[in-house]
């Protein structure tokens, strides 16, 4: 974070906080470079300052260390602390929000509503020239008696499965006793016969 009063004096008591930036060539300033020079790096998908053409691919580019000096053209920054002066076009008037929250329990916390209330009348709207009546996102992670029917409906089917796996599992060691009940006797049996002739 950097004090901004050297900018002038409309910047008094400003703090900023530095983002980005270009030296006077146009290569940009990579976080993590710590120098303040320019550098050439292997990229690959996922790291700043390089946009992926084909799958795989990978580049070797000049970038820009993150340290400032006296080549940069341009620095990126961001108001972390506001001093007591508004600076015209940037802080002198607010902005209101384009797009409203869509998931339900974020619009439950913007409105301050309770867990009984319909988030479906709270949903911001945005006009537009074609649609004079408005347009609302679709909101997510919305409780409604569909959703409540398909869960039973899913937890019916697992119960289903679980009850006729159990009933299978039963029968088989049933059959399987039954099995080995009759494979004894028939040994037995054979054993009884062999005996037999022996005596004879």
């Amino acid at each position: 974070d950097v004090p901004a009063d050297s900018l002038g004096e409309e910047f008094k008591g400003y703090v900023m906080q530095i983002s980005g930036g270009n030296d006077k060539q146009g290569f940009p300033m990579k976080q993590g470079v710590l120098c303040n020079h320019r550098v050439r790096l292997l990229f690959k998908k996922g790291m700043s300052c390089y946009r992926e053409r084909r799958k795989g691919c990978r580049k070797r580019k000049s970038v820009r260390g993150c340290v400032v000096g006296p080549d940069l053209s341009v620095m990126s920054l961001i108001i972390i602390k506001k001093g007591p002066e508004e600076l015209p076009g940037l802080t002198d008037n607010q902005m209101p929000r384009r797009l409203g929250p869509k998931r339900a329990s974020n619009i439950r916390k913007l409105f301050n509503l309770e867990k009984q209330d319909d988030v479906r009348k709270f949903v911001v709207r945005r006009v537009t020239e074609k649609k004079p009546q408005g347009k609302a996102p679709k909101i997510q992670r919305l409780i409604t008696p569909r959703l409540l029917q398909r869960k039973r409906f899913f937890k019916s089917q697992i119960r289903k499965r679980m009850e006729l796996s159990k009933k299978l599992k039963q029968d088989y060691a049933k059959r399987h006793a039954e099995y080995k009940q009759e494979q004894k006797e028939l040994r037995a049996s054979e054993v009884a016969k062999k005996k037999k002739k022996e005596h004879k």
